[in-house]
Formats: C-alpha cells, sequence, structure tokens
C-alpha cells in the first residue's frame, strides 16, 4: 500500500508550494499557464480536463474550483488570453508602421497571419477547433463567447476605415469588408496549418488583403 501511495504522488507531479499571502491570484495564472501547456503538447483541447491541469499545476483537482468551476471556464481563460495576445501583437505591429493607412492595413494582417502560424494550435481552439461548448451545460454565457476577438476586429476594421478614407480602398461598406477581409485571412491560416505542401504563392497574403480590401492597385 506504500508503494501505492508513492505512485499516485508520483502521478499529480510535484507537489506545489504554497502562497504566499496576497499571491492567491498567481494560482489562477499557474492553471491557465498549464492549461496553455497542454494545449501546445499535446494539440486538442481534449487533453485539457481538471485532472490533467492540477497534475501539470501540482495541486488537487478541488483546488481548481474557487478559480474556474469547470473545465470550459479554464478554457475561456485561455482562448481570452490568446485573443489578448493577438491583440498585441498586432498593436505591435502598428507601432512598428508609419502613418500610411495601406500599410498599417498590410502590417495589421501580416501580424494575424503570423500569430496563427507561430501558435497553430491556440489559434485554432480560438476559433473554435474542437471546442465548442455547449451553453446550456457549464458556466459560459453568450456574452462570454460573442465578445471574443472585438477588439482585433475594430482594429482591423480601423485601418481599413482609414484606408477608405484616404481614397486608398474603393469599399463603399467598410464593415460589411472587414468582416469579409477578417475570413479571407482566417482561411488562409487555417489552410496554411492543413496544407503545409501545397505550393502557396509567395504573395497569396498581399492578394486576399488586396482584393477584400478593394485596395487601388494603382497605389502600389
Amino acid at each position: 500500500m506504500e508503494h501505492t501511495g508513492s505512485a499516485a504522488s508520483a502521478a499529480r507531479g510535484p507537489a506545489r508550494a504554497r502562497n504566499r499571502r496576497g499571491e492567491g491570484g498567481r494560482l489562477r495564472d499557474d492553471i491557465v499557464a498549464a492549461a496553455v501547456e497542454l494545449l501546445d503538447e499535446g494539440g486538442d483541447e481534449r487533453a485539457i480536463t481538471l485532472r490533467s491541469v492540477a497534475r501539470r499545476v501540482g495541486i488537487a483537482a478541488p483546488s481548481i474550483y474557487p478559480h474556474f468551476p469547470d473545465q470550459p471556464a479554464i478554457m475561456l481563460a485561455v482562448v481570452r488570453q490568446e485573443f489578448t495576445a493577438l491583440e498585441n501583437s498586432v498593436r505591435a505591429a502598428l507601432d512598428r508602421t508609419d502613418d500610411d493607412p495601406r500599410r498599417r492595413l498590410y502590417a495589421v494582417c501580416h501580424a494575424y497571419l503570423e500569430f496563427a502560424r507561430l501558435h497553430p494550435e491556440r489559434y485554432r481552439t480560438m476559433f473554435g477547433g474542437l471546442w465548442m461548448p455547449d451553453l446550456g451545460d457549464n458556466s459560459l454565457t453568450k456574452q462570454d463567447l460573442a465578445t471574443l476577438g472585438d477588439e482585433t476586429m475594430r482594429l482591423l476594421a480601423g485601418v481599413l476605415g482609414c484606408c477608405v478614407d484616404a481614397g486608398q480602398s474603393t469599399s463603399t461598406d467598410p464593415s460589411a469588408d472587414t468582416v469579409a477581409l477578417w475570413l479571407g485571412l482566417h482561411g488562409l491560416a487555417h489552410q496554411r496549418t492543413l496544407a503545409h505542401a501545397f505550393p502557396w504563392p509567395e504573395d497569396i497574403a498581399d492578394r486576399i488583403i488586396t482584393a477584400l480590401a478593394h485596395l487601388n492597385t494603382s497605389d502600389t
């Protein structure tokens, strides 16, 4: 029986040090970080369970409940974190770009595609993947899901609108064309992760951006 207890302890992973006073929030961050690690390693959201996350952090599964009521709540925290990372990548690209609206639009779009390339498993999960929670069976609400990615979409709409204002885009419906442009970027990002051997044209991203944003080709 002593060997059984030792084996169980080993399976849970190393015991986690108790937080100091004022560090209770650190456990929540550790839980999310562990879930991200499991996603990156396994490439499958189904690998993220309360037990697997608890083992990775080095805690008992019930210790998760004060921070997350269920597995979908952990996944929502992961997805929100990655949308923030995507937004930060886009903003950083804009900070490195001059004031020309066209170049700023390209910077946003290429930053978006680069994020998807660098983090394919996270990106897939952000936009559905196998993570399609049934709102009636967990703690998530419709509003939780409806607002995901809003800020990145606003940034994309903003740079496209600037192209229209500068006469660099002939879009007559920037709102609808922002959605169309996002769908084009998303489709390319998704297919690139699935079809590595496909002979993608080197300028395929720019072709998509130019066409869907209705950019004036005479400006190139």
